[in-house]
């Protein structure tokens, strides 16, 4: 096959491009630039442009080019969907949108999820802004056969992440600086609430084994791993990988968010709810998808990585002060 990945480079689509290039098949970049976190893979063509600044040079770079499948990482408003319809209208035989687990209802009538599940979050503009994409999507796929597969991830991380709730998604080291200094970590509410995490490799099995399946065109899939734990037990994992005894307060997530609102998208309008991915679909329609590194396999895989540079280990200096005044706050009232 020939695909295309806008993105490519990132933490989900990182394991996308390896695996597409190891199955042998013809992997093309649309990336801003060849300097990122994850490297190009070898036998990958980069194509060097910005999704979100230039269409007509968009267009130049994609002239005479067409694909089997087209997936696209960093499409995240509808504005950005009516551009992809635009570039790739008669020229993809399968265009494949990156969505959100997030997307679906908040809080859930049913902790068990299907593809079934109405779209509805109105806690997190970032979730409503991905049913807009999915919403216009499929309007072009019924008006004119548009060619879309959407693909919903829920929390997917791999060797640069080490996605503990409420922590700091661009400084993950944050935390892990925060246990070995001894400073308390917080757990939002009673962190009993189930969660499934996804190593992105075996999300790429996933979604690699939907490109060029001409049954996938109208479907919607979620893609996530069967192994479903609690917030406590993923906290305690991270303590575990460690070797340091727990220093954990759990503080209601209403509070949380009251002293810091940015956190009510990520918590309230998604990780305090119990969610549990019914992944039958998926498994139908890419039979030998399994997803094999467990949470505690894949958050020793990120501790090493992260040691084996220092300077992948930066420090969000303000989420720490954030932390500190949130568990000095609620300490002051149950000491």
């Amino acid at each position: 096959m020939k695909v295309l990945f806008i993105g490519g480079t990132g933490l989900i689509s990182s394991a996308c491009s390896e695996l597409i290039v190891a199955r042998g098949h013809e992997l093309f970049l649309l990336n801003r630039s060849a300097s990122t976190k994850y490297s190009i893979p070898k036998g990958a063509t980069l194509l060097k442009g910005d999704a979100h600044v230039d269409a007509s040079h968009l267009s130049g770079l994609l002239s005479g080019h067409r694909f089997d499948a087209v997936v696209d990482f960093i499409a995240f408003t509808a504005n950005d969907i009516e551009r992809d319809i635009n570039l790739f209208r008669g020229k993809t035989d399968q265009f494949v949108f990156i969505s959100s687990a997030s997307a679906y209802q908040k809080p859930p009538k049913n902790y068990l999820i299907t593809e079934e599940t109405p779209l509805e979050n109105p806690f997190w503009q970032y979730s409503r802004d991905k049913i807009a994409c999915e919403n216009r999507l499929m309007e072009a796929y019924r008006d004119e056969d548009f060619p879309v597969t959407i693909i919903r991830p829920s929390l997917t991380y791999g060797p640069s992440q080490i996605p503990i709730l409420g922590a700091s998604w661009q400084h993950p080291w944050t935390i892990v600086d925060r246990i070995r200094g001894g400073k308390k970590i917080i757990v939002p509410g009673d962190g009993t609430s189930l969660w499934v995490m996804t190593w992105n490799a075996d999300f790429a099995k996933g979604l690699v084994g939907l490109l060029g399946n001409k049954n996938a065109i109208g479907e919607a899939f979620h893609i996530t791993s069967d192994e479903v734990l609690t917030w406590n037990q993923i906290f305690l994992e991270l303590y575990a990988a460690l070797g340091i005894e727990s220093n954990l307060i759990h503080i209601p997530s209403d509070l949380i968010v009251a002293c810091d609102p940015e956190k009510i998208g990520t918590l309230i309008g998604d990780k305090i709810n119990s969610v549990v991915f019914d992944n039958s679909k998926i498994k139908r329609f890419v039979p030998d998808f399994k997803c094999e590194v467990t949470w505690a396999e894949g958050v020793r895989r990120s501790i090493k990585w992260f040691e084996e540079d220092a300077s992948r280990r930066t420090i969000d200096d303000e989420m720490n002060t954030m932390w500190d005044k949130i568990i000095a706050g609620y300490e002051r009232t149950f000491p």
